[in-house]
């Protein structure tokens, strides 16, 4: 079942990670909160808001988010106290049937400000923390849609104005901190990647994509294309743009995420592009590829499926095997993705461009990063040696390198982060 939605308001607060003790005024907002949630007292709840919270969040809204999180995780059963730093709480919140991070701001009226549920691992909370490098911070933003939430992570201490990435995630219903549950994926890519950053002097947004995690969409699976996400990223930069804490804005685009940049880039005011693992040719020749290794029923069945999506029309008859990829409700996706030409794309970018490789990666070939820099000549190419799709290092050896997508410890390949750096601190 897909991850309730809880609520959230759009707070570009700063946190300092210094260690307080939890106020006393966070400590009752929290034991009403619980005791609310619990009887399901919404309406009491949702008068703990400050008027700016309930404009953004409206009761019937509020309703249902919850009445979906209650149904969907059980009670409250514990908040524990993580850490407090410039009206920003941080708790660590049991349900019955899960563990997240609640984030909780309150006004000078001890009035909610903010409320976000993010996903919670025990090692990755504890580090950050002890970390005082790094502050992070929830983000809401609305959209035509519903709402796209992210979050946003600053060094520690900040003289002047600094660059952000906004972090554009891979294909999959993949969270702002690079996780995807479907395909088993626990290695929190984009949030090591957002602290690695933070500690070099870079701001960052990552954000869960839409219908995903925290960010809600009235777009149903079978309605949804390439080219939302590529709307939810425009919509992420203006609201970047318009923080003045920025001097640039730079796009990291992971795997599918590379190629949702190009779109979304389009007069656009970025300073910087970074590709990395991204397909340098169409999709239905790269899944045709990939359906070689899969038994020849399953393999002529896509092909079939995608004769018929060239011509504009769905198949609704598909093996469940093939669901994965092109189920019914997917297929409007993949018509959409099909028809994007990555080398076409990548010539018409304006601004400077880095493309990153591995060269373990199994999902997305070396020669991929050969064609996009074939493409684009005056584009930087750094090919990794030993680097995996994840961004870690790996063997070729595909049990070992698949191994790496269940380590959120393992650290990212760190000649991919000081190209990263470097190619960021020399934009203009």
């Amino acid at each position: 079942m897909k991850r309730a939605s809880f609520f959230a308001v759009v707070l570009l607060i700063t946190l300092r990670a210094a260690a307080q003790a939890e106020p006393a005024n966070y400590a009752d907002a929290l034991s009403k909160f619980k005791r609310f949630y619990n009887n399901n007292q919404a309406d009491s709840i949702f008068g703990m808001f400050s008027p700016e919270l309930k404009a953004a969040l409206p009761l019937d809204n509020f309703k249902l988010t919850t009445g979906q999180l209650k149904s969907q995780y059980g009670e409250l059963v514990n908040t524990d106290f993580v850490k407090y730093g410039n009206a920003l709480a941080i708790y660590k919140a049991t349900f019955k049937n899960s563990i997240f991070l609640l984030n909780v701001s309150l006004n000078a009226q001890n009035k909610l400000t903010g409320l976000l549920l993010g996903p919670y691992q025990e090692n990755a909370a504890a580090k950050e923390a002890a970390d005082p490098s790094i502050t992070e911070s929830p983000v809401l933003v609305k959209t035509f849609s519903g709402s796209i939430s992210g979050t946003l992570t600053m060094p520690g201490a900040v003289s002047g104005k600094i660059p952000v990435v906004l972090i554009i995630g891979d294909a999959g219903p993949t969270d702002r901190d690079g996780n995807n549950a479907r395909a088993g994926i626990t290695a929190n890519t984009y949030m090591l990647l957002a602290h690695d950053l933070a500690k070099n002097g870079i701001a960052s947004l990552r954000y869960d994509k839409r219908m995903v995690g925290q960010s809600v969409s009235s777009t149903t699976e079978a309605q949804l294309r390439i080219d939302d996400y590529s709307d939810d990223a425009v919509s992420l930069v203006n609201m970047l743009n318009d923080d003045q804490r920025f001097s640039k804005i730079i796009f990291f685009g992971h795997g599918e995420g590379a190629l949702v940049s190009m779109i979304a880039m389009i007069d656009q005011p970025i300073k910087g592009y970074i590709s990395a693992e991204g397909a340098g040719e169409q999709a239905d020749k790269m899944l045709t590829e990939q359906m070689k290794q899969k038994p020849k029923y399953m393999a002529d069945q896509f092909q079939t499926i995608l004769d018929s999506l060239r011509k504009g029309k769905t198949t609704a008859n598909v093996d469940p095997a093939l669901y994965y990829i092109a189920g019914p409700s997917k297929q409007i996706f993949l018509m959409s993705w099909c028809r994007l030409l990555p080398e076409r794309g990548i010539k018409k970018v304006k601004v400077p461009v880095l493309i990153i490789q591995g060269t373990t990666d199994l999902t997305i070939l070396p020669d991929n990063a050969e064609k996009l820099k074939k493409a684009k000549s005056d584009a930087t190419l750094l090919m990794v040696k030993g680097m995996n799709h994840i961004l870690r290092d790996a063997p070729a050896d595909e049990e070992q390198n698949m191994a790496t997508y269940t380590k959120p410890d393992l650290p990212l390949d760190q000649t991919m982060v000081t190209g990263v750096v470097d190619f960021i601190n020399k934009l203009k």
